[in-house]
């Protein structure tokens, strides 16, 4: 089951859509709370609403939801060396050359681009801006104190349940949809940040995208941790990579998110960035008019225009 929010062009009005067949359409009900929908079944809601089909030409995607809480994991441990590489290579170009040929002659990481230890004990995460989010074909404007915005592509799980202490079993129960994320970020910014002890902070809270149209669990939770994702700028094809090899499973992380810590229904948590799927690691950083597309299978498109 797909949902999206959709908002009337002329009247402003919101009304929550279900996509059926390949059809987009409008769920009659007052209600315009996505999550409350994407805690029922298909059938309950074919059952309990009437379905009326609608030109998408008069109405936009909206935000689906407001997040009231944002937690970002980083589950890809080949995100965090590779990234650190690039960080590397991009602000320290001096120390590029000894870490280059360590990795060839050894066909080893260098060891000092690899986490902490505690990295691999616990499911390490960051607490964004909730309210700074955006969602498809809207535009993301470049930071004043920035001239290295940077994309990354994840996915974000949401729950609809509360939490705290939970098993994996009941972290999984909680979750109920899926969306595709784009943690912008600044990388001129991030490393002063990180070297502080604290952050990130200016380097994310400007904004983060999310995808209008969100899948229900039961339609893609088997398929999540084998998906194949796509990176396009100004439809140039930039990188392809999977959401395989993750170090801990999604409700392994939110489990651990709720240890002695309440959750609440609503809150969102990206995935970390998918390998290769950000400027530091493959190169392409992002400039004022570039469109930025992410593309997941099973799930669809995120777009937006760098202003």
């Amino acid at each position: 089951m797909k949902l999206k929010k959709v908002q009337n062009s002329k009247t402003l009005s919101c009304r929550i859509s279900i996509e059926l067949e390949s059809n987009w359409k409008i769920i009659e009900s007052d209600e315009t709370d996505l999550l409350r929908f994407l805690g029922k079944s298909l059938s309950e809601i074919q059952q309990n609403y009437k379905l009326v089909s609608y030109d998408q030409i008069d109405y936009q995607d909206a935000l689906p939801f407001q997040p009231i809480a944002y937690r970002d994991f980083m589950l890809y441990e080949q995100h965090a060396i590779d990234a650190a590489r690039g960080f590397v290579k991009k602000y320290m170009p001096y120390l590029f050359p000894i870490v280059n040929t360590f990795e060839k002659i050894t066909k080893r990481s260098f060891p000092k681009l690899k986490p902490s230890k505690r990295y691999y004990q616990y499911p390490i995460y960051y607490l964004g801006n909730h309210l700074n989010f955006i969602t498809h074909q809207q535009n993301i404007a470049i930071p004043v104190y920035t001239k290295e915005l940077d994309y990354e592509l994840e996915i974000a799980a949401i729950i609809t349940k509360p939490l705290k202490n939970a098993t994996v079993e009941e972290a999984l129960d909680a979750i109920s949809g899926f969306a595709i994320l784009n943690d912008f970020s600044a990388r001129d910014v991030q490393l002063d940040e990180i070297k502080t002890g604290f952050g990130p902070m200016k380097t994310k809270n400007f904004g983060t995208s999310i995808s209008s149209v969100v899948v229900s669990k039961d339609e893609i939770v088997s398929y999540i941790d084998d998906l194949k994702v796509k990176v396009f700028i100004n439809d140039e094809f930039i990188t392809e990579s999977s959401t395989k090899n993750k170090l801990f499973s999604f409700q392994k992380a939110i489990a651990f998110a709720s240890w002695e810590e309440q959750l609440h229904a609503g809150e969102i948590f990206g995935s970390g960035t998918i390998p290769t799927c950000t400027g530091i690691e493959n190169g392409r950083m992002l400039k004022k008019g570039d469109l930025i597309r992410l593309e997941v299978d099973k799930m669809g498109i995120l777009s937006n225009t760098v202003i």
